[in-house]
């Protein structure tokens, strides 16, 4: 396996590759699901060199390889939703739900076609002035195979990968927590729920959850698709800093602008994992930890303290 390049703490800069003249650079953030893609996605959107539509998770791809018609529901919810808002809107509120409203339709027309590659792109564009970076931020196209990665990684001149790792238990709990949420009918975080998803998750039955956890499989799909020169791999604990933000954006090729590191986007309703529970889920995923040593030639300390603690 090719080692891509990752950040460090003692990496003050990580150069990408050089832009192509007059075309954008088009980044992918690929997952992972719960380790940081909201945050991103909200500093770029604020970026000045970035150009990003107003919904953060496309899923176009796996809308169209994996079957998730979920995705073109959902967005068809959402317009609802807002033109339901709409009827009761004051006139500046009305001016940002119609704008909402246009960004939303367009997608579900995109989602409603097969795969059009050129319509994709000219999705992703529309309405770039100078911008040097447009982006799709869907933590689901972790999944996809490497032969939809590698068209992917052709769309245009200049294509980067980013994929996000986040301390495995502390990923699969945050999103078994998520998934507790959507399941109860007041979006409640109970206890036993939750306890029943992450057992269902390590006895093989919830699939969904666990795919999301396979960093060995992510890694080396990508690793098999994409040049290792255009894939950043990034710690979550290391990302949300300042040397980690600098390296992102000289990755992207975008200027280093202030980022506001202490606030969480999307975060969870908090609850504790009982010690039995982090035992149980460390022991299911010790083999992704070692894989990523293996790969990434070290591990941050608080992924270290996660292996001996409880």
């Amino acid at each position: 396996m090719h080692p891509f390049p990752a950040i460090a703490p003692a990496v003050a800069r990580l150069r990408g590759p050089d832009p192509v003249e007059g075309a954008p650079t088009l980044l992918f953030c690929v997952g992972a699901t719960k380790a940081g893609t909201s945050w991103l996605y909200d500093y770029l959107s604020g970026h000045p060199d970035c150009h990003l539509r107003g919904t953060k998770e496309l899923h176009y791809f796996d809308c169209h390889d994996l079957d998730a018609t979920w995705a073109r529901s959902d967005v068809k919810a959402r317009i609802a939703r807002i033109e339901e808002a709409l009827a009761s809107a004051g006139p500046a509120r009305a001016l940002d739900l119609a704008a909402e409203l246009a960004d939303l339709k367009a997608l579900l027309k995109l989602l409603r076609k097969p795969v059009d590659e050129a319509a994709y792109v000219a999705y992703l564009t529309e309405g770039r002035g100078e911008e040097k970076l447009v982006a799709d931020i869907t933590p689901a196209y972790s999944l996809l195979s490497a032969e939809r990665l590698r068209g992917m990684a052709a769309l245009l001149p200049d294509v980067r990968f980013l994929y996000i790792l986040r301390d495995p238990v502390a990923r699969l709990w945050s999103h078994v927590r998520m998934m507790a949420r959507r399941r109860d009918g007041e979006g409640k975080v109970a206890r036993g729920r939750a306890a029943r998803i992450l057992d269902g998750v390590i006895a093989g039955r919830e699939t969904e959850i666990a795919v999301r956890s396979d960093y060995r499989g992510a890694l080396e799909r990508l690793n098999a698709a994409v040049d290792p020169s255009r894939v950043l791999v990034a710690f979550y604990e290391e990302l949300l800093t300042v040397p980690g933000i600098r390296a992102v954006c000289a990755f992207l090729g975008i200027a280093e602008r202030p980022a506001d590191l202490g606030r969480r986007v999307h975060e969870g309703v908090a609850l504790a994992m009982e010690p039995a529970q982090v035992r149980a889920a460390r022991d299911w995923l010790r083999p992704q930890y070692e894989y990523v040593e293996r790969t990434m030639g070290r591990l941050p300390q608080s992924w270290r303290r996660a292996l001996t603690e409880v």
